[in-house]
C-alpha cells in the first residue's frame, strides 16, 4: 500500500520545486532590473507588457523601495498631476489637492506598484542581492546574484550568474551597479566625468526635472533610472514627491525597448 506523503513534505516540496523552476527560468532574462523601487516597478511592468522578460532583484524582504515610509513615517506621498496616470493605470488611488499635486497612500502606492509588476509578468526575487555584474567585451551582460542574508554575514559563499540582455540600476541613491561598472570593470558611463558625479543636496523642482532628464542608457547594456540616475549624473534629490521617479521608469522602459527591438 503506497504511503501518503506528510502535510509538511508536501508542503516543502511544493516550495523548493516551485520556486527552483522558476529561478532556472529566469537565469537568461532580456531585462535584469537590480531594485524594486517605483522607477523600477513601472519598468518592469511597461517591458512585461512589451512582451520582454523580465526580473528584478531586490535586496530587501519587502520590494517597494523608499515608498512605504511616506515623508518621515507619514504614510502619504505626494505626485504631480503629469505623473498621476501612471500609478491610475495601476489601479492605486490618488487624490486630487491643490496647485497641479496628487496625495496617495503610500502603503497602497508600494503594494499596487509591486502587484502590477508581477500581474503584467515580471518575476520579482526578493531578499536577493546583486553583488556583481558579467560584462563581456566591454558590454555589460548580466548580474551576479547572492541571497542578502549571506551577504550581509560576510559568508564566503559563491554566487549564481543571470545573464541579461539589459540590466537596469535601480538601486536608488548608491547606484550600486554603475558603481560597480565603473569601479571594477573601469567601463566610462555616459556622464559628466564618466563616473558617478554625486548626488546634490534638496531641491525638489530640480530633482524632478532631472530625474527624468538624466534617465539614460549609460554603456552598452547598462541604464539607470530613478535616483539612481540622479546620482550619477550629479541631480538634486526630491525626497517625497515621486512624479519623477515614476516618468523615469516609463520613459527608461521606452528605451530599452527600443534598443532591444533593434
Amino acid at each position: 500500500m503506497k504511503q501518503q506523503k506528510l502535510m509538511e513534505e508536501s508542503i516543502s516540496g511544493l516550495i523548493v520545486r516551485t520556486f527552483f523552476s522558476k529561478l532556472e527560468q529566469h537565469l537568461a532574462v532580456d531585462v535584469a532590473i537590480v531594485g524594486a523601487g517605483p522607477s523600477g516597478l513601472v519598468a518592469a511592468r511597461d517591458l512585461a507588457n512589451a512582451g520582454f522578460k523580465v526580473a528584478i532583484f531586490e535586496s530587501k524582504l519587502a520590494p517597494g523601495g523608499g515608498v512605504w515610509g511616506g515623508g518621515m513615517l507619514m504614510n502619504e506621498v505626494v505626485i504631480q498631476d503629469d505623473a498621476a496616470q501612471i500609478i491610475n493605470e495601476f489601479g492605486i488611488t490618488t487624490v486630487k489637492a491643490d496647485d497641479g499635486y496628487h496625495t496617495a497612500d503610500s502603503v497602497e502606492m508600494a503594494a499596487g506598484l509591486i502587484f502590477g509588476a508581477r500581474k503584467a509578468g515580471a518575476v520579482i526575487f526578493n531578499a536577493m542581492a546583486v553583488e556583481d555584474v558579467v560584462v563581456h567585451n566591454g558590454v555589460i551582460a548580466g548580474v551576479v546574484v547572492n541571497w542578502n542574508p549571506v551577504r550581509r554575514l560576510d559568508m564566503h559563499v559563491d554566487p549564481l550568474v543571470v545573464t541579461a540582455r539589459a540590466v537596469l540600476d535601480g538601486t536608488g541613491h548608491p547606484s550600486e551597479i554603475v558603481a560597480k561598472v565603473v569601479q571594477k570593470a573601469g567601463i566610462k558611463v555616459c556622464s559628466p566625468t564618466g563616473g558617478i558625479v554625486g548626488e546634490k543636496p534638496m531641491w525638489m523642482e530640480d530633482g524632478e526635472r532631472t530625474t527624468v532628464e538624466n534617465t539614460m542608457r549609460l554603456s552598452p547594456g547598462l541604464y539607470a533610472s530613478g535616483m539612481a540616475a540622479n546620482n550619477v549624473q550629479g541631480g538634486f534629490r526630491m525626497g517625497p514627491i515621486f512624479g519623477g521617479m515614476l516618468k523615469s521608469g516609463r520613459k527608461i522602459a521606452r528605451i530599452i525597448a527600443e534598443d532591444l527591438s533593434k
